[in-house]
């Protein structure tokens, strides 16, 4: 496997991650709704960390895209 099909391997696991935790979460709220507090503050569950876990996926696929195509984000 060359370097590129490794990092495009990568983005594309973590592509089907972001869509699982999606998922869960539109589950989560269409079965028992989401205060703005809960989103923000929650300690516990998916919610706990869900939007640092989220957006560190979705940085990682925005490098790893850079990558591949052999551009730079800066």
């Amino acid at each position: 496997m060359s370097d590129i099909d490794t990092l495009k391997a990568e983005k594309a696991t973590l592509i089907a991650e972001m869509l699982d935790m999606q998922k869960k979460f539109i589950d989560m709220e269409h079965k028992s709704g989401i205060s703005g507090k809960d989103y923000y503050y929650s300690q516990e569950g998916l919610l706990k960390d869900y939007r640092e876990i989220y957006m560190q996926k979705a940085m990682r696929v925005v490098e790893l895209s850079h990558q591949i195509v052999g551009s730079s984000a800066f």
